[in-house]
């Protein structure tokens, strides 16, 4: 009697649980979904870490450009003049970055397709011969730069001696036309040497005519000087590199010859005359043209062996031009 009174009570319970009520029945189904077709997830987890790398970076991004205007509103409101300096100097920066890479490119692409300098078109020609330069003339920062807190005395430096040591990139609208005109007295002032040294050679030319004229030349005009290029150097490194120089810009001047002057903008005209001797800071646009269009005659014609008359020609030509101002 009481073995069947348990085995009753085994069946109730065991019946109770196979046969569940309703509410049970029903949170077992939806356990039973979650299993089958997965948990739902957070919608954080639908970003990938990529997605949240892109996001983060955007978003320091657009919080360090606030900060920079909000720096840089407050550096133009109490500080004026320190700020045109910082200002200049960072687009000087950005300015040569981007020609170092522009070089890079440059030379990536010679070394790819075996391209000599003198068959490079004009602008490529022209962008490395200038690259060069200011390399050359930040090499100075450079090395003063090496020792521990030298960097303070070389900002010092910089500040007091602009034309010296820096490029045309971190100098204002007002030093590129004073420093010009600095580096074009600084040419005039081989005149009297170069006048002698004319003055010596005229009388061994056999025609009467052209002695005349070469005479006439040297008296009414003094010569600049030939090339901007320190003379502080032995007569035979002297001797070379202006050899290199004038060879260099006898090749951009085929170049340009290929390209057409009227293809050039009034920027590229104007360093193309300062380069060969003229002061084109003060004449105008048609004017630099023109005297280019001649330059370009008289130097297409010549050959290698008579690259010293090129050189003198920097003189003549630039000396003797009716619209030079200074």
């Amino acid at each position: 009697m009481a073995l069947s009174r348990v085995c009753w009570a085994r069946a109730v319970l065991w019946g109770s649980a196979a046969t569940p009520g309703p509410h049970v029945s029903r949170k077992l189904q939806l356990v039973r979904c979650g299993l089958a077709w997965g948990a739902p997830r957070s919608s954080k987890l639908h970003l990938s870490p990529k997605a949240d790398v892109k996001s983060l970076i955007s978003y320091v991004a657009a919080k360090t450009k606030v900060i920079n205007g909000k720096y840089h509103r407050f550096l133009g409101r109490h500080f004026p003049r320190f700020y045109v300096l910082y200002t200049i100097f960072m687009k000087g920066l950005q300015m040569f970055w981007a020609d170092a890479k522009k070089a890079r490119r440059i030379k990536a692409n010679m070394w790819k397709h075996n391209i000599k300098f003198h068959q490079l078109p004009y602008r490529e020609m022209e962008h490395l011969r200038q690259f060069r330069r200011d390399v050359t003339k930040c090499l100075f920062l450079g090395i003063i730069s090496i020792p521990p807190f030298a960097n303070y005395l070389v900002f010092l430096l910089m500040y007091l001696f602009p034309r010296q040591l820096l490029i045309q990139h971190f100098w204002t609208p007002k030093q590129q036309i004073d420093f010009l005109d600095i580096y074009h007295a600084l040419r005039k002032q081989s005149h009297p040497e170069i006048l002698c040294y004319l003055e010596k050679v005229i009388p061994l030319v056999s025609d009467a005519e052209l002695r005349w004229h070469m005479t006439e030349l040297c008296a009414k005009k003094a010569l600049s000087r030939a090339m901007l290029l320190t003379p502080h150097l032995p007569p035979f490194l002297l001797r070379r590199r202006l050899n290199t120089h004038m060879a260099v810009i006898h090749q951009l001047d085929k170049a340009l010859a290929k390209l057409g002057v009227g293809q050039l903008t009034l920027q590229e005209v104007k360093s193309a005359c300062y380069l060969r001797g003229l002061n084109s800071t003060h004449i105008g646009e048609e004017k630099c043209r023109t005297w280019l269009g001649e330059w370009l005659q008289i130097s297409c014609s010549l050959k290698e062996a008579e690259l010293s008359l090129l050189l003198h020609n920097v003189v003549l030509l630039s000396v003797n031009y009716i619209g030079t101002r200074r």
